[in-house]
């Protein structure tokens, strides 16, 4: 019944092609120089042409190919200009499709599933898929009951696909590296790896996506459809429609890209604040803008879809955040140390200058500075140089400190969330947001006699 399983030596052959075309094209760009080109311009080339065989091998693959790709794609803002500007396209695309899986499949899966009469269950069924992603496509229907449907079906030999691609992609992901500045390509690839299980795994999926709708129920900003049925290789939602955020992204106006950037920095702080989890798959393909929020028809709410990875938070976000944010902003140099060396993001073998500490972290927190920011994607490139260049200070106290194992997909969730807010150029009152969902923003009772808040 597998597709998957059969194309997989087409699968590693196109994957391990990869490094050898990288390789091909150093040789290239050596030759150019040889013949006076200038080196600048052979590596923007050889970079233009790198990414582009990249994005086009994942584009055409599900499993741990695309899902990588995924994760990449919302870095986009951080790559220079001339390299983003010509995949931005085939960036976007890996957000939301891939090639779909044969009809008779998908049916094979269902009628194993669900029962031979899997039909009767719905009033309707489409079998051209409304959506595809890296372990599973989306089809509408209409349940038996009247509602419409979004019936995810797993591709067979999904987690096999998964792995394999992720450990293929891991061999050389020291030549991908440079695709994304500031970027370990290496702990992304693992972590994603550490997920398979729980995200091949529908049950977990159906509690967290119903946790979320059941706490979202009545929120005028935020609608996550709710869960209609599940069983293995089967989750069936409810259907919503909307504007893809990838769309808004293209060709969003003014109003619509800072309306989604507010919400999703709002959903980002508040969801686990709410529900004790943490949505960790944030790519523009999993939300969507619908029309009717709080200010009638002309104004938006954000759809969220897609619970496969989350992160367990039983008490929100880590104080430790907020409280670090806070005393940074206001210069603490030495508490900010002393706790991130309790909490370990400062070994205990290394003894850094509390001041340089301050001033690493405070160009990164400039967003929560001011009432509102302008996220945009000059302003990720310049946090990703600053960050990347060997020669910056930036760079050699960055590789001193260490990123707890407890804080890892909150890093890269906070990291990837910034980066689809580039990707809008939305202005966000991104301070509000914190200081009211972000544990440890705002200090805990009255100081000297007034009442302690955060002024924005």
């Amino acid at each position: 019944m597998s597709d998957l399983p059969r194309k997989a030596v087409t699968r590693t052959a196109k994957l391990a092609a990869l490094p050898l075309g990288i390789a091909g094209r150093a040789t290239w760009g050596f030759g150019e120089r040889i013949v006076g080109e200038s080196a600048e311009l052979v590596g923007r080339e050889l970079q233009q042409r790198t990414a582009e065989q990249l994005f086009k091998v994942l584009g055409e693959l599900k499993g741990g190919a695309m899902k990588f790709g995924q994760a990449l794609s919302v870095f986009e803002s951080a790559l220079p200009e001339e390299v983003a500007g010509p995949y931005r396209a085939a960036l976007t695309k890996l957000q939301e499709a891939a090639p779909p899986m044969p009809t008779r499949t998908v049916h094979a899966v269902l009628e194993e599933r669900l029962g031979e009469g899997w039909q009767e269950l719905f009033l309707e069924f489409e079998d051209k898929p409304a959506a595809a992603a890296s372990i599973g496509q989306v089809h509408r229907g209409v349940w038996h009951d009247g509602r419409e449907v979004a019936v995810k079906v797993q591709y067979p030999g999904a987690g096999e696909a998964l792995l394999s691609d992720l450990n293929q992609l891991s061999r050389f992901s020291r030549l991908l590296g440079p695709l994304i500045p500031g970027m370990d390509i290496k702990p992304l690839i693992a972590e994603l790896k550490d997920r398979v299980s729980e995200e091949l795994d529908y049950g977990l999926e159906a509690q967290a996506q119903q946790a979320h709708a059941e706490e979202f129920a009545d929120d005028p900003d935020v609608l996550v459809p709710q869960v209609v049925h599940q069983s293995d290789q089967v989750l069936i939602t409810e259907w919503i429609d909307g504007i893809p955020l990838s769309e808004i992204i293209a060709d969003g106006s003014p109003e619509q890209r800072d309306r989604a950037g507010q919400l999703l920095a709002r959903f980002l702080f508040s969801g686990s604040a709410r529900t004790g989890l943490l949505h960790a798959d944030p790519h523009p393909g999993n939300f969507r803008l619908l029309p009717g929020g709080p200010e009638g028809e002309d104004d938006w709410r954000l759809g969220v879809l897609d619970f496969g990875t989350v992160d367990r938070l039983p008490g929100g976000l880590p104080a430790t955040i907020g409280e670090s944010l806070r005393m940074t902003l206001d210069g603490e140099a030495e508490a900010v140390y002393e706790l991130l060396s309790a909490e370990g993001f400062v070994k205990e073998t290394i003894e850094l200058d509390p001041d340089a500490v301050l001033d690493y972290l405070l160009p990164i927190i400039e967003p929560a500075q001011v009432e509102e920011f302008t996220f945009t994607r000059g302003w990720m490139r310049s946090q990703a140089a600053r960050i990347a260049d060997p020669r910056s200070p930036a760079y050699q106290l960055g590789r001193q400190l260490n990123l707890p194992p407890s804080y890892l997909l909150i890093h890269r969730v906070t990291l990837s969330t910034i980066g689809v807010l580039c990707q809008l150029g939305a202005t966000v009152r991104l301070r509000e947001e914190l200081a009211e969902w972000l544990p440890g923003f705002v200090p805990e009772g009255p100081a000297d006699g007034e009442e302690a808040a955060v002024e924005a």
